[in-house]
């Protein structure tokens, strides 16, 4: 078994800003969504094996406990580097085996 994908949301109108993110930064592919749920807004992204799916909430407020799923880099001084003109940072956790 393996997850499909994730779905998280994003602001209405943060598209450009995400695809900055997701796609420059990270180096996803956005994937095209189904002309109807294309009309929501948002995007998909392919992740490798799997997908990211992020959807539009109009009333989009913040996760107060919840944090972005961690992400694992064979290059963490570059993505470091890369941050900081996206207003982004990076954490570094060791991983548990």
């Amino acid at each position: 078994m393996r997850l499909d994908h994730v779905q998280l949301a994003i602001p209405r109108d943060s598209e450009a800003l995400c695809r900055d993110f997701y796609c420059g930064l990270l180096g996803w592919r956005e994937i095209e969504k189904p002309p109807k749920l294309a009309a929501r807004g948002g995007l998909w992204l392919d992740i490798g094996d799997g997908q990211v799916h992020l959807g539009v909430e109009d009333d989009f407020r913040p996760a107060r406990k919840a944090q972005c799923p961690p992400l694992t880099t064979i290059d963490l001084l570059q993505t470091e580097r890369r941050c900081p003109p996206l207003g982004a940072c990076c954490c570094r956790h060791t991983l548990r085996a």
